[in-house]
């Protein structure tokens, strides 16, 4: 077995073990984000139908902590949707934290080389309130940048709310709030994320261009973690609330 086949096999059975394991590059300084991809790549191959795509690192202060300039991205299994008033079972979950995201809902099809974010949003049939469930496979939420990449950047969960027309909402502006067990955790605004939540998805299409793919219509994207991730645990309820476009509550068991 190759070495992208190794580390792909070690995070699945990571997930299917629910035990934490020590990060790729610490006995595998080579790996390089391009690999990393390459491993994610073999994981999704393995993860049934997919629903659409999410970003990482769409922090501009973040990105400079961490030492790169754009994004990474991942894939979203329809298998780990959870559904509106779903509770979340953190029982096959390693160590997850909620985080609170503006979703995009394609209507069309969307590629190329120089999508823009206007190009986003004429292409987008809604967005909505969601919560991503990070749940990463590394001990302790340590790694590097083709750790996370390889772990298909910690994706765990996700729900997402009813979608909303974004015609005449300044995605930038809106605010944003998440609370857990009733106390405010986090607050931000829709610019936390690349400037514009929409310019985080046009840089994945420009990315995705240069692997060959796209985004369908139909497919969702989770255009970036808006605040820091709060950790969870069975009892606890998160609500992700964000102007004009609603609220989503998670409840934990």
């Amino acid at each position: 077995m190759n070495n992208v086949g190794k580390w792909a096999e070690q995070l699945a059975k990571a997930v299917a073990d629910r035990i934490a394991i020590p990060r790729l590059s610490a006995e595998s300084p080579e790996l390089d984000l391009e690999t990393a991809y390459r491993v994610q790549r073999e994981l999704r191959a393995a993860a049934g139908p997919l629903a659409g795509r999410k970003l990482g690192v769409t922090s501009r202060a973040k990105q400079a902590q961490v030492g790169v300039s754009s994004p990474v991205h991942g894939y979203l299994a329809a298998a780990d949707a959870v559904d509106l008033g779903e509770p979340l079972d953190t029982a096959p979950l390693i160590q997850p934290r909620c985080e609170p995201e503006i979703v995009f809902l394609l209507g069309r099809e969307l590629a190329g080389p120089h999508v823009t974010a206007a190009d986003v949003l004429a292409a987008s049939r809604g967005v909505a309130v969601g919560i991503e469930v990070l749940d990463s496979r590394y001990t302790d939420y340590e790694f590097t940048m083709p750790d996370v990449v390889a772990d298909n950047t910690s994706a765990g969960r996700y729900v997402v709310g009813p979608p909303v027309d974004p015609s005449g909402i300044d995605l930038r502006l809106v605010g944003v709030l998440l609370e857990k067990n009733g106390k405010v955790a986090a607050t931000a605004s829709g610019a936390a994320v690349l400037g514009h939540p929409a310019a985080a998805v046009a840089w994945l299409v420009r990315r995705l261009w240069t692997e060959g793919e796209g985004l369908r219509a139909g497919e969702i994207v989770l255009s970036g973690g808006l605040t820091a991730a709060v950790p969870v645990a069975p009892k606890d309820v998160v609500v992700a609330s964000i102007d004009r476009l609603g609220s989503v509550e998670l409840a934990c068991r």
